[in-house]
This record gives C-alpha cells, structure tokens and sequence, in this order.
C-alpha cells in the first residue's frame, strides 16, 4: 500500500478549525465583486476549475496507481450534476450594493466555518490509531490521501451543509459563479474519496497483504455517507444527493476480481497443436488464483468489512464468479480440437463445482444465486462440438483396435486361455474404449453421456462387419482365434447390457449374428473334415468294416476346442454338431448305393441301430442337450429290419410324430429301403399323408422348439422310389 503523502497542488478544503482564506471582509467583496475584473486574490489563492480537476486527478493516480485518463466518469459525472444544479440556482441580484453586501456575508461565512458537531475524539479518531490532535489542521485532500476517510468524510459532510444553508439563505444570489466553485470543491472531494476507496479494494488482494484497518476505514465512511444521504433531496440539490459508494464499492471489487482473474496464465497458449496441455496449465493457474483470492477474502478480507455489516464474502463472491465465468467465455472462443474443449468442461463442469475447490468445506461455492459458469448456449455449443471431435476420436480408437487385431493375426499369435477360455482382447479394449468416454461425459452432464453412448453404439454396430470381414479374409481363421472371438462378441453382448441397460439393446442383434457367423465357420470347417467319412456307410463295405470311430474321433477333438469358449456358445455349436452328424447319416442311408436285400439287409438294420447308439452315447458324454435327435436314425433302422411288416406302420408313426419336418419324398425313400409289395407301399403312404396333414394343421411342419432334421435332407426320386408308389 503506497504511503501517505499530502497533495501539494490542487483545491485545499481545510478542517473547521483553520480558516480557509484568512481574508478581510472588504477583500471578500472585491473577490465576489461580479463588475470587477478578475483580482490577484482570485488568481492565487482559489484556483481555477481546471486546476482543481487536474489535482485531484493527480491525487486518485497516486492513491490508485491508475493511468490519468482511466478515471473521468467521477468529474464528468460531478460537472454534470453541478451544472444542474447551477441551472437551479438564483439570479444576479437586483442592485449591485445588495450584492455587494450579500456577498461580503458571504465570504466571512466561507473564512469562518462552524465547527463540525462531531469533531470530538470519538469522531476525530481513525481507525488507523491516528489521534485527534495529529489531524488537527489537515485538508480534506490530505486526510483523503492519507486514508483517514470517514474524518474527510465528516468534513465534507459538514462543508456540504454549510453549504446547502448558505444557498437557501439566497447568500449566493449575485455571485452564482462563487457557489460553483465552492460547489466543484465539494464535489471533487467527494469524487477524491470514491477514487480511494476504489485504490484501496484494488490493493486488497495484492502482495502486500491485507490492510484491516483502511478496510473497516473504508466500511464506516460508506455507511455514514448512506446515512447523511439516505435519498435525492427533494429539489434535485446535487450536493445532497447519494454518492452510491456502496455501488461504487461493488464496481471496484468486480473490477479488481477481473483484473486479477485475467493475470492467470497470462502469455499462455491454448496449443491447439499440442493438444491440452496448455489449456489445462492456464486453467490450473486460474483454478489457483481463484482459490488463493477468495481464501483470503473469506479469512482476512470479510471479517475486517464485518464489523461494518459489509457483505464482502457474497460480493466478492460475485465478483470473481463473473470474472472467472467470463475468462472462461473467452477461452472457449479460442478452444479447439477434443482433448482441449474435454478439459475445458471438465474444469467448469467437475474443478470449479466441487466442493472442495475452495480447499474448505465451509468455503464451498454456492449453486445458488450464482448463475452458470458458462451462458447454455456456449456450454450446448461446446458440447455439440465436443461430440462432434468425440465422433471423429471414437472412429479412429475402433480403427486402431482392427489393426491391433490384425498385426496380431499376422503374427500367428495363438489365443491365451484365461478362466478356461480362449482369450482375445477385443472385448476388453471395446469395453475400456466405452467405459472410459462415457465415464468422462457422464462427469460433465447426464446429457453428454447419453450422447456418448449413442455414438459408441453406432460405432460399435458399424464395426462389427468390418471386423468379421476382416478376419475371415484373414490367414488366421482356425478353432482357437474363431472361439477367442465367439467369446468376445458374447463378453461384449452381456457386459454391454448389464452395465449399460437401455443404451445397447440395438446392438444385441448385430453382436449374435456376429457370433452365428463365427459358429457357422467353425461348423464349416469341421463339415468339410466330416463330409467324406459319411460317403462309406451303408455300403457293402461298411457291413463288414468300422468306419465309425474315425468321424468320432473328429467329433471328439472339435469338441476339445468348445470347452474353451462360452457356455451358451458352445451348446448351440455342440448340438448343431450332433444335427449335422445325425442329419449326414440319415441322408446317407436314404439314398444308398446299393439295397440291401435278405440277411444284409437285417445285418444292415442292426448295425445302424448300433451306430446310432454309439453317437448318441458319444454326444451325450459331451454333453450335448440335443435328445430329440436320438430317436431318428433308430427309426429308420427298425423300419429297414422290421421283420413283421405290420408294425412298419407303428415304426413310421413314431418317425413322425417325433420329426414334424419330415416330407412325403423322404416317406417313400424309407419305404424303398424295403420291397413291401405296391398294395402296402400304397396303404403305408396313405396313412403316412394323413399323419402329415394332421401336423400341419395342428400348428405347422417343424417340430415344437423349432427342430429341423428332415427338412435339410434332399432325397433325389429314383426308379426304386418310383416303384415304391406304384
């Protein structure tokens, strides 16, 4: 804080107790003379307007530290209303000896002022320790520079009412250029005061540290002045009128606020290029200004205004909310790119609101009154280009997961079991990705984060294809890597749900057709090791060799890759095994090479029903749930060993009340295994019709649960078959 010091130039308004112009009468009225030219009296002992301007400008910038030219809405404010005020007062007299002598009254009233009625200690008595006797004699403009305000004060305030007396008691009338002038003394005191006390807020919050006492000074001065000028006087008196100090006051703490909220990270780029370092650097320094500030408002600053009644917490309070809500509108202006407008709401929405941003808990800002950080239309328009870039970014992590897949591809990395599965880290990075953003949006807004998750669904779902295409064009397709990707699409589909209900149930179908396709090509290639396996049964050569136990053993090694994938996963794939091995027999056996006829054929019948007692054996040892598949190749064996044809009938009815699906081709291609005579062929078929029909009326050609057997086998009409119809 700068040091006392006395203004040397400029208009003196001397205390009540030393005369202001110790000047004889008869000078008084040479001076108030309105006939006379100028006197040497005028000229060197009451300076001009001009000159009183100029020196209390040069007492503000010395109280304030403040350039010249920042400070004219005081005295073009006090000119103003002075003005008015003239316009206001009385004429020039009727005769120049009545002036003459009004005038003459006039200045010994102005060299002998009242004594002030409060002029005893306890009102001569700083709050700085400064006693009475040591203000004895001072100027209103020294006590004013030496911050002993609320004394100034009462000086001025005694001045003012001498004063506004002298006007309503017409001493004025012939000189109203003499009540100007006295009138600017007055005004341009006041306006002097204002100017320090503006000094003094600006200086709180600087270096050198809080001073209590100018601030209770300060406090009592705006307070007497709201007291002595409660309300306009009622004829418009510009010297009676409110000085608004408290105003004023307010106005110097949001200046000050502002002030000091622009130093943080002043020279700092924003570093668009570089990302958000710099962004977050000069918001860190804000964030630490801010706190610093406002904790020494709350412990050093407010209880020196309490003492008053001054309400300094809540306005500074305001004061630098404004200021830092408008540093952030401009830095906002200036944000670019995803990681700066992230750190940018980040900080409003999650630094700045926390409770803990003031470091106290009893220091925490309020919610309320205090508007937005940041106006919603520039907090929506960060956040549509936050999503925006977060589209873009989203993008490109969901690019850079395919190419981590397929360098591993390329590199013959064999998928690790982990828990017992075959492991990928697909659903692992997928989930991270998800979680991390959504997490980071949900920090901000409810809004933001349903958003997000709604771009990375629609990230997602468009993924998936490029990522299927991607690996079966690959070299790397085999058991282990389509399990680890079974498992991934399944860990995706219910982590994905459970812990983001109603956000990715449109993604549920695109992830299971994922899985179908990696299943299918699974069953792809264990088909195409199968498929010649199934081209010797029910040969000559088969009634004689066992041409079994190799298309099991197959089976039995495919089925050593399912325990590494998924449960639910790896039961569909297990039974869609068993249907296809139990379909392939079945289709074998109705389109044989050769028929059998006598002993073959009853050696024939017994060997298929062992053989299908070996599959179902085998896959029930898997575990497959599939039991609607055990009854369908013993049908047919029966039918081709039956050897009372009577009970043909009651063999077929089994086969299809058991398999809906079953069609009248494959009806006669059973019938052809045996040669039953034209009349029974005819009757069985006709029977076997009317059971179809009956299911199709009932409720459709597929079995109950949607199982398909029959349907899938394709029975070409031979001669044998014609036969049979005949």
């Amino acid at each position: 804080m700068p040091s006392p010091q006395s203004v040397t130039s400029g208009p003196e308004l001397h205390s009540p107790k030393e005369p202001t112009e110790p000047q004889i009468p008869a000078r008084g009225a040479q001076w108030a003379s309105s006939g006379d030219a100028p006197s040497t009296h005028r000229e060197g002992s009451r300076p001009g307007l001009g000159t009183l301007r100029r020196a209390f400008s040069r007492a503000s910038q010395r109280a304030s530290g403040r350039a010249p030219e920042e400070d004219p809405g005081l005295l073009r404010r006090s000119s103003r209303f002075l003005l008015r005020t003239l316009r206001r007062a009385p004429g020039h007299g009727p005769v120049a000896d009545q002036s003459r002598a009004t005038m003459v009254a006039s200045g010994a009233t102005h060299s002998q002022e009242v004594p002030l009625r409060a002029m005893d200690g306890a009102s001569q008595q700083s709050s700085t320790g400064v006693g009475p006797e040591e203000l004895e004699g001072k100027s209103v403009a020294d006590l004013i520079t030496e911050r002993h305000l609320l004394v100034a004060f009462e000086q001025l305030r005694h001045l003012e009412m001498g004063l506004v007396a002298e006007k309503a008691s017409r001493t004025f009338q012939g000189d109203p250029t003499g009540f100007a002038r006295r009138a600017m003394d007055v005004c341009l005191h006041y306006d002097g005061l204002a100017a320090e006390i503006g000094a003094i807020v600006r200086e709180t919050l600087g270096p050198d540290g809080v001073d209590a006492a100018a601030l209770a000074e300060l406090a009592r001065a705006v307070r007497a002045e709201e007291e002595a000028h409660p309300e306009p006087p009622t004829d418009g008196d510009f010297l009676s009128t409110p000085r608004h100090w408290r105003q004023h006051w307010e106005d110097a703490v949001r200046e000050s606020a502002r002030e000091r909220v622009q130093q943080a990270g002043v020279g700092e780029a924003l570093g668009a290029a570089e990302g958000a370092s710099g962004l977050a650097q000069i918001l860190a320094q804000l964030g630490s200004l801010v706190r610093r500030d406002l904790q020494k408002v709350r412990l050093e600053v407010h209880p020196a205004y309490a003492a008053a009644g001054f309400p300094a917490w809540e306005a500074y309070l305001r004061a630098f909310h404004g200021a830092v809500a408008q540093r952030l509108q401009e830095l906002a202006h200036d944000a670019h790119g995803f990681e700066q407008l992230y750190v940018l709401l980040d900080w409003a929405a999650n630094i700045y609101s926390s409770p803990d941003f003031l470091g106290a808990p009893d220091l925490a800002l309020p919610s309320e009154p205090l508007p937005p950080l940041l106006a919603p239309d520039v907090w929506a328009r960060l956040e549509s280009d936050y999503t925006s870039f977060l589209e873009t970014k989203i993008a490109s992590c969901f690019d850079g997961i395919l190419q981590l897949e397929q360098s591993r591809w390329a590199a013959a990395e064999v998928p690790d079991v982990l828990q017992g599965r075959y492991h990928s880290p697909l659903s692992m990075d997928i989930l991270m990705l998800v979680a991390e953003h959504v997490k980071a949006a949900g920090a901000i807004s409810a809004e933001l984060e349903a958003t997000t998750l709604r771009i990375c669904a629609r990230a997602l779902g468009l993924f998936l294809p490029r990522f299927e295409k991607a690996f079966l064009e690959s070299e790397a397709v085999s058991e282990p890597h389509l399990g680890a990707n079974i498992n991934a699409c399944e860990e995706l589909r219910t982590n994905l749900l459970a812990k983001f209900p109603g956000s990715f149930e449109e993604l549920e179908k695109p992830l299971v057709a994922a899985i179908c396709v990696f299943q299918k090509r699974l069953l792809q290639d264990l088909q195409r090791d199968l498929q010649p396996l199934f081209r010797v049964l029910c040969t000559k050569d088969w009634l004689t060799q066992d041409v079994l136990p190799p298309l099991m053993d197959k089976v039995l090694t495919f089925a050593r890759h399912l325990e590494h994938v998924a449960p639910s996963q790896a039961q569909e794939t297990l039974q869609e095994v068993h249907r296809f091995v139990v379909r392939e027999y079945l289709a074998q056996a109705l389109k044989p090479q050769e028929r059998f006829r006598g002993l073959d054929r009853v050696a024939g019948s017994q060997k298929m029903g062992l053989e299908a007692q070996a599959i179902g054996n085998t896959f029930q040892g898997l575990g497959s749930e599939a039991t609607w598949l055990g009854q369908a190749i013993p049908c047919v064996a029966d039918i081709l060993g039956e050897t009372y044809k009577d009970d043909i009938q009651r063999h077929l009815e089994t086969l299809i009340a058991s398999y809906p699906d079953i069609r009248r081709d494959h009806v006669l291609a059973i019938l052809a295994l045996r040669r039953l005579g034209r009349r029974r062929n005819q009757r069985l078929l006709q029977h076997a019709q009317a059971l179809l029909r009956a299911v199709a009326k009932a409720g459709g050609s597929r079995a109950a649960g949607g199982h398909v057997l029959f349907e899938e086998i394709e029975v070409p009409t031979s001669i044998d078959v014609l036969i049979t119809c005949l």
